[in-house]
């Protein structure tokens, strides 16, 4: 079978793709025209861009000759580019109707469960789900819970393996009562293969979750204790700090942490009580558990690396964005006698250098800013690292002397040449 997916790059559409490839089905990916070809190598992947492309005849040409669409796109935030109505609503509604028009039936849209009070990545999602129900095709929608998978992490699964990994301590909201019912992404894959493989159309809705029901301070134990690392001392993080924290991350954070998640997590991100039997009885399969799934993938060092590094590379970014900020600022309250003095024997002019002064002072402020506020931020990192490059070989090439001051002025540039490189290899999320 030839089946298109959307947002096929993403963590739950890899996943997916993945399982159709093993299942021998022909597989096109529609991504962003700026990744096509960067994941799948063999697989054939073609340009879109959901955020634009609302119109049925945008996705007329991108049909032909498929069989089956699966429609894994999404966003957790709204950006200036990117909002719920478009992603969630208008692209997946003008693909359904294209489904319709050129005769494609079965149509698998991946959503999530959730209350729509939660927020608006749930309550858009779910208007999605109802346009595709509406249609006469053969309409699956698959709710996952918790989802998670022992082979990487992405979003909201990594914020959680960060939290299981502190050093230390463990910090819970609330009691860390609440109740979650975790499903492998190599499972969500599975069900979707299953669908497409059955002789009769599967429609409706499917809740797609594990066979467990656990609190979410167990679910972090699990994790830290396959990381390999000893049993901490929970924290429990009163609701009003939580609170606080979840109002400070939608605000001025562009990860998982947000209103929307501790929502879902009060409420408990749970299925209905039938629905793992509901689950078996359509699609003739049963996830693994979260106990089994760490059993039969052992953790390696990368895994306790990108966990312990979840926290510490905001810190990290922070710290160097400060730097380079609070460097701007010297630049322009420095004196123009030290200024001078920092330049003996220098065959510019007094102007000149105070002009040179006042300029990297300039580019340190905005690149500073931009750090901080992740606004294309590997063109920031990378403008910083030529920066530095820069800097440290001009003087210390023009005025050797700096290399030999008792603070080490130019050889504290060396690390942060390093920190600066480490940054940008792993300045990538997905």
């Amino acid at each position: 079978m030839r089946v298109l997916v959307t947002g096929a790059y993403g963590f739950i559409g890899a996943h997916i793709v993945a399982a159709l490839a093993r299942a021998d089905h022909e597989v096109i990916c529609a991504v962003r025209g700026g990744r096509a070809n960067s994941r799948f190598p063999g697989l054939k992947a073609i340009a879109c861009d959901m955020a634009k492309d609302i119109t049925v005849e945008a996705w007329l040409p991108r049909l032909v000759d498929i069989d089956a669409v699966v429609n894994c796109a999404g966003i957790l935030r709204e950006t200036s580019t990117q909002t719920f109505l478009a992603v969630h609503e208008q692209a997946p509604a003008a693909l359904f109707h294209a489904c319709k028009q050129v005769g494609i039936r079965k149509v698998i849209q991946i959503s999530a469960i959730g209350h729509r009070d939660d927020g608006e990545f749930i309550a858009s999602k779910h208007r999605g789900d109802s346009i595709l129900a509406s249609l006469d095709l053969d309409g699956l929608i698959l709710r996952p819970s918790l989802v998670y998978s022992v082979h990487g992490s992405y979003g909201g699964s990594s914020l959680l393996r960060g939290l299981a990994a502190l050093p230390w301590i463990m910090p819970v909201p609330d009691k860390g009562e609440q109740r979650v019912q975790p499903i492998p992404a190599e499972d969500i894959g599975t069900a979707v293969a299953a669908a497409l493989n059955r002789t009769h159309a599967a429609r409706g809705i499917i809740e797609l979750v594990g066979p467990q029901v656990m609190d979410l301070r167990n679910y972090l134990l699990l994790w830290r204790r396959w990381l390999g690392f000893a049993d901490p001392r929970v924290i429990r993080i009163p609701r009003l700090f939580a609170d606080i924290a979840a109002w400070s991350g939608e605000r001025f954070g562009n990860g998982p942490m947000g209103k929307t998640m501790m929502r879902m997590l009060a409420r408990g991100n749970v299925g209905a009580p039938d629905a793992l039997e509901h689950l078996r009885n359509t699609l003739s399969f049963t996830p693994r558990s979260l106990a089994r799934m760490l059993q039969e993938s052992p953790s390696h060092a990368q895994d306790r690396w990108h966990a312990r590094l979840y926290f510490l590379l905001p810190l990290l970014r922070f710290a160097i964005a400060l730097l380079w900020l609070l460097s701007g600022v010297v630049g322009w309250w420095m004196p123009t006698a030290k200024i001078l003095a920092s330049a003996p024997g220098s065959t510019l002019t007094e102007l000149q250098l105070l002009v040179l002064a006042k300029g990297t002072a300039t580019a340190d402020l905005i690149l500073g800013a931009l750090c901080l506020l992740r606004w294309r931020s590997r063109l920031a990192l990378s403008l910083m690292l030529i920066m530095l490059l820069g800097y440290t070989c001009g003087m210390g090439l023009l005025w050797p002397m700096h290399w030999l001051d008792p603070l080490g002025g130019l050889l504290k540039n060396l690390p942060l040449i390093v920190t600066l490189l480490i940054l940008l290899a792993t300045d990538e999320r997905r």
